[in-house]
């Protein structure tokens, strides 16, 4: 169950920084 936990951070963590990401470098997406 721990292992299911950090994964769902590490998914929640890349998630919130491609949003990031798109919003500040909408551009760069095609």
């Amino acid at each position: 169950m721990t292992s299911l936990s950090v994964l769902g951070g590490v998914l929640a963590a890349l998630l919130l920084g491609y949003l990031g990401f798109a919003l500040l470098f909408p551009e760069k997406l095609s």
